[in-house]
């Protein structure tokens, strides 16, 4: 693990395009400005771990388990001026 040290206002490069900037720096806790493309997804790690484990148990599922998805997909697809597109 590379360790540096930064004060408030100073930056770390990630890459070429993600900028981590120190923000704040209040007792025990530091607040950081994570600057990064959009498609590159950031989170903080306890919501980047429920993420995984979410997909984890999506990509689980049995064949019977989604068996009655259908019927809420339909629904009001035969009422009048329904859900179509404009």
């Amino acid at each position: 693990m590379l360790v540096l040290s930064r004060q408030r206002d100073e930056s770390i490069m990630i890459g070429d395009n993600i900028v981590v900037t120190i923000v704040d720096i209040r007792g025990d806790k530091v607040r950081l400005g994570i600057n990064a493309p959009s498609e590159i997804p950031v989170h903080r790690q306890e919501v980047y771990e429920a993420i995984q484990r979410e997909n984890l148990r999506a990509s689980r599922l049995e064949p019977g388990d989604t068996q009655d998805i259908g019927k809420f997909a339909n629904r009001g697809a035969s009422r009048p001026g329904g859900d179509k597109p404009r």
